[in-house]
């Protein structure tokens, strides 16, 4: 008796599936790489080392400073000021370096704040010393500009500021009001006046600006019961 030779089985669809996968598998392989190349292009290229410079004021710069930013009677003497430089994000989120005048005692915690505000990448509009608006808080403040020492009494005071002491910092002032009475005197700042929504350089209670000047131990005028000074910090807490 002949055996009987059955011939292999052959999958009617097999076929038709092969193309079909590949052309799964190769649609699947191109969305992973455009995923890939999309995290790639949104993640900000990393930040060159921060790298401050504090050092004292010199002869020009004392010069530049007398008498709009200080004049003999000040609490301070410019032999006791220090000129931070350091580098900051701004806006664009571009890459840019500022300088504040400080007192020589609270150098160290402007570099370590402002390493803080860096690495974070926490946005600063413009950093110069304010005697480039002739010592006038109220010109500073028009062009958003984070400043330091200036020899003026309080707002409203007749007392030294501790700004007159080198020892306080005003950072990014139009998003940061000071608030009076539910009013600001900059018209730019009115929209900044509801502080329940967060915007880019806003300082708030847990953000990182206002967490950066807490862990140096300064004090931030946006906890002030009454008037507020959202951007104002200071390392005496006044």
């Amino acid at each position: 008796m002949t055996p009987t030779v059955r011939s292999p089985s052959v999958d009617p669809w097999a076929g038709r599936l092969a193309p079909a996968l590949r052309v799964v598998l190769a649609a699947a392989s191109a969305a992973v790489a455009l995923s890939a190349a999309a995290l790639s292009s949104a993640a900000p290229a990393p930040l060159p080392e921060f790298r401050p410079v504090v050092r004292s004021l010199s002869a020009d710069e004392r010069d530049g400073m007398t008498p709009s930013t200080w004049r003999r009677g000040c609490p301070v003497g410019l032999s006791s000021l220090r000129h931070v430089s350091v580098p900051f994000v701004g806006f664009d989120g571009r890459l840019r370096r500022g300088a504040l005048v400080v007192h020589h005692s609270v150098a160290r915690d402007v570099v370590t704040v402002f390493g803080d505000l860096y690495r974070a990448r926490f946005p600063i509009r413009r950093m110069r010393p304010i005697q480039r608006y002739g010592g006038d808080d109220f010109r500073s403040i028009e062009a958003d500009n984070t400043s330091a020492f200036n020899c003026r009494p309080a707002t409203g005071s007749s007392r030294w500021s501790e700004h007159a002491y080198g020892r306080a910092i005003d950072v990014n002032p139009l998003e940061n009001p000071y608030v009076s009475g539910g009013r600001t005197s900059h018209p730019r700042s009115v929209p900044y006046l509801d502080r329940s929504r967060l915007r880019p350089g806003m300082a708030v209670e847990g953000g990182v600006l206002v967490a950066a000047f807490d862990r140096a131990g300064w004090g931030w005028g946006g906890r002030w019961s009454g008037i507020r000074d959202y951007q104002h910090f200071s390392a005496r807490g006044g």
